[in-house]
């Protein structure tokens, strides 16, 4: 058995046996090394290292740092408010304020999982109560955080420009009109699903909401509104850097929570910082040990023979980023969104790049797949947050999330086949 095999075996089992996900790739790469013979293990200790030597990689911890902040300042409520006032006379009104959430909060939180959480616990009573079934209020609460994976910042997206070499200002800007889309797409399952079944239908005595109410909840949560184009305004004018842009969102998160709202405490500043602290550490771990494994995916040439393998099958783009496409879903299913994005990315990006395809369209595309695996069993970490919280069964949750999967899919094959519905923001804005 050689070295690749032995790694690649070894990788599975752990998997299969739940290990943690830093140490299934690291002690695979390990023995890997160990296999080898031929390169010394020192070269291993280098690459873990080396892999987190970089000044784009400090994004990561001030955004993750950011996002716990704004979640003590008061800005949750506000946009709350904001999404009830625009959602009151909708069909299923208490989820489509979900979905509306789920889109504003993708510029504070920039963490699906954390979003799903967070609106399990506001919003999963009221549903009960409004007598949705917990199965579907489930698939609701995790389905429409999937809106943060392209709604800037997102945490993906960043990891993704990291690790591919890819305009990080470029992939915020062009996240933004999937992430309406996926907004518009939610919403309407949503409205069908619910008017079918008879859920939470709008009362007709309650009025629509006026423009002035709008106006008022608008100019209440007005900072986490413009958070998102100020960070995309700043990249683009040159004023900072991504990373820089990561360290003007936490001054940002202090000044909304201290001097406008005045609801972080210097208890929650300091839970905050616990909590980035572990957050970072183990996306830290994660991709100081995948130095490890993609070095010994290099050193075996397997982008190269992946390469010509695929390229063996199609040299049409949009059928290769099906194929493509196809694959990530499954491993999805399997593997931690942040561990798909740095394996696969040096994998599969080089060979899409050859055929044409331009690497911000594909980035956008791969984080709406890689985090609708946060959504999906049998690893799923959203889906069983919010059941676990909601007190629902997997099997229900899958029943009821059904259209809302295919939601998700068929406007991602829309994105596939219509490259302008991404591209069209960041070609106008970069040129």
């Amino acid at each position: 058995m050689n070295a690749l095999t032995l790694m690649m075996l070894l990788f599975i089992i752990l998997l299969l046996i739940n290990a943690p996900i830093a140490f299934v790739i690291g002690v695979s790469g390990i023995v890997w090394f160990l296999a080898n013979g031929t390169i010394p293990l020192s070269i291993a200790v280098q690459r873990v290292i080396a892999q987190t030597q970089s000044i784009s990689f400090l994004a990561v911890p001030f955004f993750i740092l950011a996002g716990n902040l704004m979640n003590r300042t008061g800005i949750t409520p506000r946009l709350m408010k904001f999404s009830q006032v625009v959602t009151r006379k909708m069909v299923g009104g208490t989820c489509q304020v979900s979905v509306l959430l789920s889109t504003l909060m993708g510029g504070v939180s920039g963490s699906a999982v954390a979003d799903a959480t967070m609106e399990a616990r506001i919003l999963g009573p009221d549903m009960t109560k409004r007598g949705y079934p917990k199965g579907y209020s489930s698939a609701v609460l995790c389905l429409t955080s999937l809106i943060t994976a392209t709604i800037p910042p997102s945490l993906g997206l960043i990891l993704y420009g990291f690790v591919g070499n890819v305009s990080i200002g470029r992939l915020f800007i062009a996240g933004m009109i999937p992430g309406v889309l996926m907004c518009l797409a939610l919403m309407g399952t949503v409205w069908w699903t619910s008017k079918r079944y008879g859920y939470d239908l709008p009362d007709p005595q309650i009025s629509a909401p006026t423009l002035a109410e709008v106006g008022a909840c608008a100019k209440e949560c007005l900072f986490a509104l413009i958070f998102p184009i100020l960070l995309i305004l700043l990249i683009r004018c040159g004023l900072c850097t991504s990373t820089e842009a990561g360290a003007f969102a936490v001054a940002y998160a202090l000044l909304c929570g201290t001097l406008i709202y005045h609801e972080l405490t210097w208890e929650g500043f300091v839970q905050s910082l616990k909590d980035s602290v572990v957050d970072t550490g183990g996306i830290i771990l994660i991709i100081a040990m995948s130095g490890i494994f993609s070095y010994a995916l290099t050193v075996e040439q397997v982008p190269a023979v992946l390469g010509r393998m695929l390229l063996g099958i199609t040299d049409n783009p949009q059928l290769m980023m099906m194929i493509i496409i196809l694959f990530l879903t499954v491993t999805g299913m399997v593997v931690d969104s942040n561990v798909n994005v740095l394996l696969f990315t040096p994998l599969v990006l080089p060979v899409l790049q050859d055929m044409g395809v331009d690497p911000v369209h594909f980035g956008i595309i791969m984080m709406t797949i890689v985090t609708m695996g946060c959504m999906t069993p049998p690893v799923g970490t959203a889906c069983y947050s919010v059941c676990d919280i909601m007190g629902c069964s997997i099997a229900d949750y899958v029943k009821h999330s059904i259209p809302f999967f295919i939601a998700v899919i068929g406007l991602t094959m829309l994105m596939v086949f219509i490259p302008g519905l991404i591209l069209f923001l960041p070609n106008m804005i970069y040129g």
